[in-house]
């Protein structure tokens, strides 16, 4: 059975939650631009399965058990929506970045897990992902990891990871 545009979509979300990212080169185009990439660290910025692959290394720096349950699948011509769950465990402290590849915002490790729908969009080329772009619920999975409403001790930890972060930015 063939390989479709949708298929390949959800390929590339699985391999992202897996860590499998030499299978990223499969997938995704070599000139493929995450629009997401823009609070992420500077490795994340740039095109194709290296950027995508930098993505996903410092989504699972951050989140153990991380994977997404896709629940819907539309395509139009050269357009493929998901919508699907993210979940894991806050393991790792999740950095922010701001425009200028500078630590903006570090979250420290909570232990907790999250579970918050979200919608992927994927434009397609040659039956790989040439752009990716996403809907989320941010504030959600704050509050889950207890991000939102911040304790004093939190807002204390936070500064302490942002501090830490800035010394060892990320590759």
């Amino acid at each position: 059975m063939p390989t479709t545009d949708a298929d390949t979509c959800v390929r590339s979300m699985t391999i992202m939650g897996s860590g499998d990212l030499d299978e990223l080169t499969r997938v995704v185009h070599p000139k493929a631009v995450n629009r997401e990439a823009k609070d992420e660290p500077p490795a994340c910025r740039g095109e194709g399965p290296a950027a995508f692959a930098a993505t996903a290394r410092w989504l699972r720096a951050a989140f153990a058990d991380l994977r997404f349950d896709v629940h819907d699948v539309m395509a139009d011509g050269d357009l493929i929506a998901v919508h699907c769950t993210m979940s894991g465990r806050q393991a790792g402290p999740f950095v922010a970045y701001d425009e200028r590849g500078e630590v903006a915002q570090a979250f420290p490790p909570t232990g907790r897990t999250f579970a918050v729908t979200q919608s992927h969009w994927f434009r397609m080329k040659d039956g790989q992902v040439v752009e990716h772009w996403a809907n989320r619920d941010d504030l959600g999975m704050a509050t889950q990891l207890g991000w939102v409403p911040p304790t004093p001790a939190f807002l204390w930890r936070m500064a302490r990871a942002k501090r830490h972060a800035r010394r060892n930015p990320a590759p």
